[in-house]
């Protein structure tokens, strides 16, 4: 099985190395994309979609097929670490730490003792713990919600200056892992549970095929945001801008959720119990 598995990946990278000859060479003026596609969106973009932002247009617009299905992969990324790595077996652990609130005294509860789990006066604390820091807690209280509302302007303004879809949903979803870092697993997933980021992720996947299913019910090809101008009570060219701006939302949803997801099953091996 191993000399078989060995032959196939040989065959299979001589062939993708052969390949490579046939391409052109790195920045070559000749090549069929320097001469011919990056003329047009270089000089078009704006003109067809009304977005100032030639890499946002390409990705959104004239190459949308590949973003959706780049959407698509980092879905099912999330998918597969979850049917591999997560665990709803629950298992008692032998002891558990606390710390008290007020004094920060860490105690350790064995098997079979009474635990604080809903006292006020004591936190519950994972056995690979980041000493109690408070300047750490509040300083991350007061810059998360920063992060979120720049992420937000990423994705928004992704039409206008370097941003999108893709880099708002990692700073969005670098947000929440800051929360869960700063403070503990369980009381993010008390806030964001799984079953949220998942319902989120398989959104914004939805949001952006279902954008390219209504233009065809709309009577245009799939993803032809022209078709949307009667909706928005715009112009084409609007309505291509539009269109760009709905799918990036999707994008940015999936992201972080995949993101928040990934993280919660990686750093608590799939149980949920204790993070990082």
């Amino acid at each position: 099985m191993k000399a078989i598995a060995f032959i196939t990946v040989v065959l299979c990278g001589s062939l993708i190395m052969f390949g490579t000859f046939e391409f052109p060479d790195w920045g070559d003026p000749q090549s069929p994309a320097s001469r011919h596609l990056s003329p047009y969106f270089i000089e078009q973009s704006l003109a067809d979609t009304a977005v100032p932002n030639i890499v946002t247009a390409v990705l959104a617009d004239y190459r949308g097929f590949d973003t959706m299905f780049e959407t698509t992969v980092i879905f099912a990324a999330g998918l597969a670490c979850f049917f591999l790595l997560r665990t709803f077996t629950k298992k008692t652990r032998n002891e558990r730490l606390y710390r008290h609130s007020s004094t920060g005294i860490i105690i350790n509860i064995k098997k079979g003792g009474k635990r604080p789990d809903d006292s006020s006066k004591f936190e519950r604390i994972d056995s690979l713990w980041t000493p109690y820091d408070l300047i750490i807690k509040t300083t991350c209280r007061l810059i998360i919600p920063s992060i979120q509302l720049f992420a937000l302007y990423v994705i928004a303004h992704g039409h206008h200056s370097p941003g999108g879809g893709f880099q708002g949903g990692v700073i969005l979803g670098a947000s929440i892992i800051l929360l869960a870092i700063s403070n503990d697993l369980r009381s993010t997933l008390r806030r964001m549970s799984e079953k949220a980021s998942a319902i989120m992720a398989a959104a914004g996947v939805l949001i952006y095929v279902g954008t390219g299913i209504l233009c065809l019910l709309l009577g245009a090809a799939f993803l032809d945001y022209e078709a949307l101008a009667p909706l928005l009570q715009s112009s084409r060219i609007m309505a291509r801008s539009h269109g760009i701006l709905i799918v990036e939302m999707g994008v940015g949803l999936a992201v972080m959720a995949v993101m928040i997801w990934l993280y919660y099953n990686i750093s608590s091996a799939g149980k949920h119990d204790e993070g990082l």
